[in-house]
């Protein structure tokens, strides 16, 4: 009898439906080329180097056709599906599709956005992986908050103790179950959401976090992008 160790597989939903127009792009977010590579590119390498074997790829139904190349020889296979109006549809457009990628409902589904790119370690995918798969509901990477907060009401403001306050990241891993019983209750009570462990969080489970990355920080302005080909050494 073998004694071999299966681990569950993992599959990763990478939400690529932003237009980029903050960026000031000609091309969707996730297809903006740093030092040669796209975001999208980038996101799914570092992916599949931390343990991710399969994705699902969320792009804007205007643009969609404009990622079939850049999907070509993909680092893993990838599905591509049209997301919606808002970031939570279009994480619940991949969720749909999970049966036709994958047949076993304790998988383990990475939720990351392509925007986060520039790259996120995949030290910080593997940390995420190993946090669900020892039993955590919901992981996510966290980074400390450098700058002084102060928050502002009618009232005037205040200092809020950074000490206590941390930075979300993406990949967010969670049990596919879960996750997508979560996504079906916030579809139900049409409750929004911000993150997807806050729509674990809102159904009762625990979030567990996990250390994060500098590196992995958001591309929202054309700022995100110079810093991002400054750090990889190489030309927009």
């Amino acid at each position: 009898m073998s004694t071999d160790f299966i681990a569950e597989p993992v599959v990763a939903i990478v939400v690529a439906a932003g237009s980029g127009s903050r960026l000031g792009a000609a091309v969707p977010k996730a297809l903006v080329p740093v030092a040669g590579v796209t975001l999208l590119r980038r996101s799914l390498t570092q992916l599949a180097a931390g343990g991710v074997q399969q994705a699902v790829v969320v792009v804007p139904a205007e643009t969609a056709e404009l990622f079939d190349a850049d999907l070509l020889d993909a680092p893993l296979p990838v599905q591509r599906v049209v997301g919606g109006a808002q970031r939570q549809d279009s994480v619940a457009a991949g969720l749909a599709v999970l049966p036709d990628v994958i047949a076993d409902a304790e998988a383990l589904v990475l939720i990351h956005d392509a925007a986060r790119a520039f790259s996120v370690p995949s030290d910080v995918v593997a940390r995420v992986i190993d946090a669900v798969r020892s039993g955590a509901d919901a992981a996510i990477p966290v980074v400390p908050v450098a700058d002084t907060i102060r928050e502002v009401d009618e009232a005037g403001s205040h200092v809020i103790d950074r000490t206590r306050l941390r930075g979300v990241q993406t990949p967010q891993g969670f049990r596919r179950s879960i996750i997508e019983a979560a996504h079906a209750v916030l579809s139900d009570t049409g409750t929004p959401v911000t993150d997807d462990a806050a729509a674990v969080e809102y159904t009762g489970h625990e979030v567990t976090l996990v250390a994060g990355d500098r590196l992995a920080f958001k591309v929202t302005e054309p700022l995100d992008v110079a810093l991002a080909v400054a750090v990889a050494g190489g030309a927009a």
